[in-house]
């Protein structure tokens, strides 16, 4: 019998091999060897959801209402939770019904949201390196990505002045995302207020991706970009509650900001999705508006780590800036090496998984990112092992 072929849509054919599933693939293959795997690859939590959100879902699941589709557009306590959330944190008012959305995590509502404003051809500035959603979204849309490169000598800013006028009057869409993933750079209040002067200038939506800003160190909060004069006129924030409270696989997250470009991604929703469990948002109320010393604590755990993590790769004689932000450190790869034969060589010579740097764009080359989101002690032995096998 001639077997039946299914060839897939042609947009797919232009999105990389997720990144992170090709990590897992090789992880997997390590492992099956016997090698005692330490994972310093995906920026996944390892620190326990706070036990009081936890509590609240326990009661939350049992209420019957819980258990019917929700709104669409999320509770409206929920809502207002994040609002007065985001007053009390950045001092920027929101309106709960109008200028908030709730997301099932804010993976899903970036890469949703080129679809409500792209038509085919439509041009979306992207950082790069980045994470990789933005990239995807755009090429779902049927948008092309133009690459905004990070550097170094920019401290991982785009250069806005390298942008041409043409290329800011095709462009529909600029994402950006501070604190950075996966430089682990922030922004100052100047870039910001340069990004509203252009969107202002060429009708541009921004899109920043802030959901690293409770992760920083050394007691200097990271600005939100709607605290910038001019923002929620021209762009939207997204959050996350998975970074913050350890919720990564609760899937909850919110976008704020401009009422209009907002109401565009909930048509998008409305179509594709039916909410978030709505026990799951009474849980997200408790983490927003309960005590956040969980989340100090999480950070000052994150910054012990950080500072194991960078000593030791220092001392290696890897050339590494300190983060003040995210759990992310980005690692320059040792010469004669490019950063997909560095990651190999730590994963088959140390059992130590870190991710290239390629994977997150052609500026990307030459880093290596490493997290901090396993133990302290597996730190300190995963430094060992490399320094054992060396470059």
């Amino acid at each position: 019998m001639t077997k039946v072929k299914y060839p897939l849509a042609e947009r797919l054919s232009q999105l990389p091999p997720y990144l992170f599933a090709a990590i897992d693939r090789l992880k997997q293959e390590a492992r099956d060897r016997g090698v005692d795997i330490i994972d310093l690859g995906i920026g996944d939590p390892d620190l326990p959801t706070p036990k009081h959100i936890i509590e609240n879902l326990n009661q939350s699941v049992w209420k019957s209402t819980n258990h019917r589709y929700p709104s669409y557009e999320g509770l409206l306590a929920f809502r207002q939770a994040v609002a007065t959330w985001y007053e009390k944190r950045f001092q920027v008012k929101l309106d709960a019904k109008t200028e908030v959305l709730s997301l099932i995590g804010s993976k899903e509502g970036i890469g949703h949201f080129p679809m409500a404003f792209i038509n085919p051809g439509d041009k979306v500035l992207i950082p790069d390196p980045g994470y990789p959603v933005y990239r995807a979204g755009t090429i779902f849309a049927q948008g092309i990505p133009v690459i905004l490169p990070l550097l170094k000598k920019n401290n991982f800013l785009p250069d806005l002045k390298a942008l041409t006028s043409e290329q800011l009057t095709e462009a529909k869409i600029i994402f950006l995302n501070y604190p950075n993933n996966p430089t682990a750079a922030t922004a100052n209040l100047a870039f910001f207020q340069e990004i509203v002067g252009l969107a202002k200038r060429y009708g541009l939506i921004v899109c920043h991706d802030a959901a690293y800003s409770e992760i920083y160190f050394n007691n200097q909060p990271p600005l939100s970009f709607l605290e910038t004069p001019g923002a929620k006129e021209v762009g939207i924030e997204f959050h996350s509650l998975s970074k913050t409270y350890n919720m990564t696989g609760w899937r909850i997250g919110f976008a704020v900001g401009n009422a209009e470009v907002l109401s565009g991604l909930g048509k998008i929703k409305t179509n594709l999705d039916s909410g978030i469990f709505q026990a799951i948002q009474e849980a997200g109320i408790a983490a927003l508006e309960g005590d956040q010393t969980c989340v100090s604590n999480m950070t000052k755990i994150y910054q012990e780590r950080r500072d194991v993590l960078i000593n030791g790769l220092k001392q290696i004689g890897l050339a590494v800036d300190v983060p003040q932000a995210t759990f992310y450190v980005w690692i320059s790869t040792p010469p004669g090496y490019s950063s997909t034969q560095a990651a190999l060589h730590l994963l088959d010579k140390a059992g130590v998984v870190c991710t290239p740097g390629i994977g997150f764009g052609q500026s990307g080359e030459s880093y290596l990112r490493m997290t901090l989101t396993v133990d302290k002690e597996r730190i300190k032995e995963a430094i060992e092992l490399i320094k054992r096998v060396g470059f």
